[in-house]
């Protein structure tokens, strides 16, 4: 809460470059998915691009971010194809006391399956391998984020997984929702409406109901904007009004009010960038936001390498020397990873609301 407040003031004051409320790191880039609405990563980018680092290397990361920011989402690409992250993630949640740990991933490995024929005498130990997949992951994280598009395996093909793993994944966040309580992590889906999946995201909302989980939606987006066909669909609008209702019953829908309205109305917002700082698997900072890095030009980029510096308040001076200020005329991002930690700063009194229900809009920054 602290931050939070501290970055009203610097709002008062003129000041909107302002301070982290998490950080987001991509342990790796690769991916096994290639899901049609990804616009960085896929299987078939694997070879383009950064390569995973070390384990050494993503720890000593960790440990500038720590430095400055205490709340950590750890995405990819993929992340359980990365073979140290149980270890990253318990050193992030032992050693670092992170005080919070987000993992977001496709699901497919949440619970390996043993890749050869079980003999008798062996089917213990390939089964327990199996098994500590999931339990090394769940027992050092506070969310486990799971993109599910869809529950129809037909639907699934056309946007994101194949159907050889559409079973497996839907079983796998089945199985996963059933440690919650005894592991103390909260499984949240993330689906991503698209005119493929819109159809089938009733169904999507009543599977969250009957297995205790909670539910996000962020509309593809191309070029940061919406898809053009959802905009202009009647079916899109009468979706996102039936959430806000569905939402104001107290059904486990994550996003604001606020969030709802602009995914309706197109209402331009004031984004504060600054405050969901994104590293890369190799250390570089993307200051001050992930699209401007891309774009590239004069507001924005990668600055610095963590990998060089001792910490964060060293690396934060860096970026903005490099970079200036955050800009405060980008009104043309509509992805939920940024456009609701912005609009819950800009809104203290709904940001408390949502705190009461039991989650921190401000903290919560799918993909």
């Amino acid at each position: 809460m602290l931050p939070y407040l501290q970055n009203l003031l610097r709002m008062t004051r003129g000041d909107f470059t302002l301070a982290p409320r998490l950080a987001v790191y991509y342990v790796t880039m690769q991916c096994n998915l290639n899901c049609a609405y990804c616009e960085d990563f896929g299987a078939r980018r694997n070879h383009q691009v950064t390569p995973t680092p070390r384990l050494e290397d993503a720890k000593r990361i960790l440990r500038v971010i720590r430095s400055g920011v205490d709340r950590l989402w750890l995405t990819g690409g993929e992340p359980l194809l990365v073979s140290h992250l149980a270890e990253l993630l318990a050193y992030a949640r032992n050693e670092l006391k992170f005080r919070e740990i987000s993992l977001i991933t496709n699901g497919v490995l949440l619970f390996r399956k043993p890749t050869t024929e079980i003999t008798e005498d062996t089917e213990k130990s390939r089964l327990k391998t199996s098994v500590d997949s999931v339990f090394s992951v769940v027992k050092h994280v506070d969310r486990l984020i799971v993109s599910l598009d869809s529950l129809e395996p037909q639907t699934l093909n056309q946007v994101s997984v194949p159907d050889a793993y559409a079973n497996t994944v839907i079983e796998n966040v089945r199985a996963a929702a059933t440690l919650q309580k005894e592991h103390h992590f909260k499984l949240i889906l993330n689906a991503v409406i698209t005119p493929e999946t819109l159809p089938g995201l009733d169904a999507l909302l009543a599977f969250c109901a009957e297995n205790h989980i909670r539910i996000s939606f962020s509309p593809q987006s191309v070029n940061n904007l919406p898809r053009y066909e959802l905009v202009t669909s009647a079916e899109y609008r009468a979706f996102i009004e039936k959430l806000v209702a569905l939402k104001k019953q107290g059904a486990p829908i994550l996003g604001s009010l606020s969030y709802f309205k602009m995914l309706l109305d197109q209402t331009p917002y004031e984004c504060y960038p600054t405050l969901i700082p994104r590293i890369l698997p190799d250390g570089w900072l993307t200051y001050p936001c992930r699209p401007m890095e891309k774009a590239g030009g004069e507001q924005g980029g990668r600055a610095v390498n963590l990998l060089n510096v001792q910490s964060w308040d060293e690396a934060w001076r860096m970026a903005a020397k490099t970079y200036g200020d955050a800009p405060t005329s980008c009104v043309s991002c509509f992805q939920q990873c940024y456009a609701e930690p912005s609009l819950m700063q800009a809104h203290p009194f709904e940001y408390l609301t949502e705190k009461f229900r039991g989650m921190d809009p401000g903290t919560y920054a799918p993909g």
